[in-house]
Order: C-alpha cells, then structure tokens, then sequence
C-alpha cells in the first residue's frame, strides 16, 4: 500500500493540516469569551476533578508548574477559580470552580460543539463516529493522554496567560 494516492495527501500531512485548521478554528472561537485554549483546557481539567492540586493539575496536563500557577492566578483574578486549603495536606492548594467558572464551562461546551460542527462539515453521524473511533485508536496508539493537549507542554515557552485582544 503507497504512502499517498497518486491523486491525494497522505494521512500524516492531513492530520497535521487538520490539526493546524482545528487549532486556529479553537482559538478563534475561545477568544471570543477572552480565554485562550489553554484557559479552557485547565478549566476543563478542574471541572473533571475538583479539588486537585496545582501540582497534580500540572502533572496531568504535562505544563510547568509555573506556567499551572501563572493561569490559576489568572483565571482566580478573573473570579472563575477558587483555591482553597486542601484539608489533608495544608501546603496544598485544592483548586475548584466559582459559579461563575461553572457558567463559563458552559459557554467553553457551546463553543467545542459548534468548533466540532465546523471542523466535521460535510460529514454524516456515521462518518463523524467512525472518524472519532479511527482517530481515538491512533491517539492511542501514540500513547497520548485523553483528554490532554499535548499542546500544553511548550506553554513553559509562551508570553502569558492572558489572551490578546484582536484588533
């Protein structure tokens, strides 16, 4: 079998192009609330165990732990996370969700849903979970974390958590 049909691109180059597209798509949407995709990441991460610690937080996501505080700040500024003293171990920080952070997880969902329709046009349900199920198998096998954007690991590099106003 050919890496590539004589008449198309290969896997590998339309998963990176699609991947690309996905990314800019994200952040565009994201941007719309004033979060950048990281923003939404952590949250997520918190919404899906609250009460974990920076330190696990950062563990998970594969992000410097400077880089888990610089955004916690951030988004605790903004009035969507609250740290509170963990109660078994008081040199830990149990982060959790405001209500207003709940109500902005709710926006994030609106917006992966509409992000999902955009990027899957042109496809049925059927294509759309068979699609899912073939790209899970490969994430997979490449042995990424679900739920995790490996993105997150060159975040020790960025400018800042906050995101840049268009215009």
């Amino acid at each position: 079998m050919s890496e590539a049909s004589s008449d198309g691109d290969n896997v590998a180059f339309l998963l990176s192009q699609l991947g690309h597209r996905s990314a800019s798509v994200f952040a565009d949407l994201i941007a719309s609330i004033d979060l950048t995709p990281p923003h939404a990441g952590i949250l997520r991460a918190i919404a899906a165990e609250p009460g974990r610690s920076q330190q696990a937080l950062s563990g998970q996501l594969g992000l410097l732990p400077s880089r888990v505080v610089a955004y916690v700040d951030d988004m605790e500024d903004r009035g969507f996370v609250e740290r509170r003293r963990n109660p078994d171990d008081r040199r830990l920080h149990a982060l959790h969700l405001t209500a207003s952070g709940k109500k902005l997880l709710g926006k994030i969902g609106q917006l992966a849903r509409q992000h999902e329709r955009l990027l899957t046009t042109g496809l049925d349900a059927q294509q759309r979970d068979t699609l899912q199920h073939l790209l899970t198998t490969i994430a997979e096998h490449q042995g990424l974390t679900p739920h995790v954007h490996p993105g997150f690991r060159a975040l020790g590099r960025s400018a800042g958590p906050r995101a840049t106003p268009a215009g």
